[in-house]
């Protein structure tokens, strides 16, 4: 035993609990082995053995008991005698447990590694933190729970400790005069309001944000959302939330932390800093994008300027009142649509510098959560977000959906997958926005063909972006790469066709080795090599490059 390590081990006690029912002889032949696994990780002998299956499974993030059963050649009953051991491993964080989706578990990816340095996995121990560090471990605590990675009671655990660990924070001081108790459970609860607030600047905290910390029926989430829309809620009571307030009008389902309770509680940040910070999805100012000159066809570039123009303030709030006058959707939604590297998302980053409009720019991949039931909040959460910062700012902000493909496809006729009702549920509650919009929405796709027919009657202005065609190449080229003559930069929009994007990309190339070895002797043999390198990777590959 003396060269054993925990993966020999564990390899070991899986095979000989193959067709053993975890019987008396497979202890018989394994205790020694059993033994070393509870010394090393400190558990007991028979939560070692349902350690050993579970390692052997690392690589499955959905882990049932009866994965084990033909297996191990026993009924599920017999392991369900095992109760106490997996909550000794979900105790000692070895493994996490999921209950609102088949009751699973999953091994997380640091406790692997732990074993594979034949280690025992301890829980990273965190004191002496900032105010700022101890509101990061929240978030990524809540954002693990959120994602179903991390047990609630075991986020419990953690934040008890976190809290306890730094003591000596004026926030974790300042929490006693709200009469917290850590062991309750309104304890998570209030550090998820003030950790919204800290890392999102959030003054708009809906049921949405909050439900993930209670299980699916749980009746205590049902008391807690009674007590909150009824003002009689403990946080409420204490002034350390209150109703959020539109135009006048309170909106029960909308919290804010109180401006009292902000200066009690966070008083080592710096709250000036955080006030006004940009909301879910992210905000860019106006103020800090780039002009930038772009090139577009005859038709395409009438269009832009058009839009442009209607979009700016003056023009665009009499627009707006005279479709509300004739009883039209005063929101404007524009799709703007072609081939990779045209030019898409570069027109809507000008639009906002020459319009002065913030810019909030939605990333599909992060809405389109892989958890069924998370993508369809995420999206509301971003319209319920984009509806307060129109109400807050002068100018409306633009909502960009960039490559937004995935989510105003076709949908799923008779859907019965799980995924496919998701999709669905999604473009219903975004059809269901555009036609309350009352800001500006641009979508950007490179596959319009693919678009729902109840989506393209929805946008009011439509771009499609194409190709540029020769003088417009030559006009791309000269102004990436100045040095280039008229000659040489017409030689090169005729021989390829390549799109803005791809020009770009080119011309980075041709810049970064002119930095390193200096101008080359014949610079359009140079960019010819680099042209061919381009059209053969384009080849291979639908590349996707915003210009």
């Amino acid at each position: 035993m003396e060269q054993m390590d925990l993966l020999q081990a564990f390899e070991i006690i899986v095979d000989k609990a193959k067709n053993s029912s975890l019987g008396e002889k497979f202890y018989e032949k394994t205790d020694s082995y059993l033994g070393f696994v509870s010394d090393k990780l400190d558990i007991s002998k028979r939560a070692s053995a349902i350690m050993a299956l579970f390692a052997d499974r690392c690589d499955d993030s959905h882990i049932q008991f009866s994965d084990f059963t033909d297996f191990l050649g026993c009924r599920i009953l017999s392991l369900l005698r095992y109760a106490n051991e997996i909550q000794e491993l979900v105790d000692k964080e070895y493994i996490c447990r999921n209950r609102d989706e088949g009751f699973y578990y999953t091994i997380p990816m640091e406790v692997m590694e732990a074993f594979q340095h034949n280690e025992r996995y301890n829980p990273m121990d965190v004191e002496e933190l900032t105010a700022r560090e101890l509101f990061d471990k929240f978030d990524e605590l809540f954002t693990k729970c959120r994602r179903r990675k991390l047990d609630r009671q075991i986020l419990k655990k953690k934040l008890r400790a976190l809290v306890r660990k730094n003591e000596n924070l004026a926030f974790v001081k300042a929490m006693s005069s709200f009469d917290i108790d850590d062991e309750d459970t309104e304890f998570s609860l209030f550090l998820l309001f003030c950790t919204l607030f800290v890392i999102d600047g959030d003054d708009d905290i809906r049921y949405h944000d909050l439900e993930f910390l209670y299980e699916e029926g749980e009746a205590d989430w049902r008391w807690a959302k009674r007590d909150l829309s009824q003002g009689d809620h403990l946080f409420l009571v204490e002034k350390f939330i209150e109703y959020t307030n539109d135009d006048g009008f309170v909106d029960r389902e909308s919290f804010k932390i109180t401006d009292d309770a902000k200066k009690q509680l966070f008083s080592e940040l710096n709250l000036s800093s955080m006030r006004g910070s940009r909301p879910k999805g992210g905000m860019l100012s106006f103020e800090d994008i780039s002009p930038k000159q772009l090139f577009y066809n005859s038709k395409e570039q009438r269009q832009v300027e058009e839009l442009t123009s209607l979009l700016d303030e003056e023009h665009f709030q009499r627009i707006k009142n005279r479709l509300k006058e004739a009883n039209f959707r005063s929101g404007f939604a524009c799709l703007f649509y072609g081939a990779p590297g045209t030019g898409k998302t570069e027109t809507v980053l000008q639009i906002a510098k020459k319009t002065g409009r913030d810019l909030i720019q939605v990333n599909v991949s992060e809405v389109k959560s892989m958890w069924v039931g998370e993508s369809e909040k995420n999206i509301k959460s971003i319209f319920d977000d984009y509806k307060k910062k129109v109400k807050q700012l002068a100018k409306a902000p633009i909502l960009l959906f960039n490559e937004a493909d995935a989510i105003i496809g076709k949908r799923q006729v008779g859907a019965e997958r799980a995924v496919e009702k998701m999709e669905n549920s999604i473009q219903n509650i975004i059809l269901q926005e555009i036609e309350q919009l009352d800001g500006i929405l641009i979508a950007t796709t490179n596959l319009p063909e693919n678009m729902d027919k109840a989506f393209e009657r929805r946008f009011l202005y439509k771009i499609q972006f194409e190709k540029p065609d020769l003088n417009c190449r030559t006009q791309i080229w000269q102004a990436m790469i100045p040095p280039l003559n008229d000659a040489d930069a017409s030689y090169l929009a005729v021989k390829y066709d390549f799109s803005g994007g791809e020009i770009e990309n080119i011309a980075r190339h041709f810049t970064i080795q002119t930095i390193l070895h200096g101008q080359p002797e014949n610079m359009v043999k140079f960019l010819v090599e680099f042209c061919e390198i381009e059209r053969l990777e384009g080849s291979r590959t639908k590349r996707k490059i915003g210009f």
